[in-house]
């Protein structure tokens, strides 16, 4: 018997288990590892967000969420989430300098 073919996965390339990837994120805060992992998926980077938990006790400090790129995508993921970094200092300080500037309202 003919086996039917599901059209989802006639549109997707079989992963290529010797594709390099790379690093583009690192960190223990596993919120701020999925709100990069939204930047990516918005920008159409397919990308792997892998927990690095090593055994604290035997490895301190070592651990946490790890983003992975294909190796080609790498140079504009980083800066895609370099960007968003920027754009968040950016607005922080901006709202630092209006809660100088404009004095809390009196009731």
């Amino acid at each position: 018997m003919a086996k039917s073919e599901d059209s989802s996965s006639a549109m997707q390339p079989e992963p290529n288990p010797n594709e390099k990837l790379a690093k583009v994120f690192e960190s223990e805060d596993e919120s701020e590892a999925l709100v990069v992992k939204g930047i990516l998926d918005s920008a159409s980077i397919d990308n792997d967000l892998t927990a690095g938990s090593l055994v604290q006790d035997m490895f301190p400090g070592l651990g946490g969420m790890i983003i992975l790129v294909r190796e080609e995508d790498a140079t504009l993921a980083r800066r895609l989430i370099d960007e968003q970094r920027a754009r968040a200092i950016s607005d922080d300080e901006t709202a630092e300098i209006q809660a100088i500037e404009e004095p809390p309202q009196k009731e």
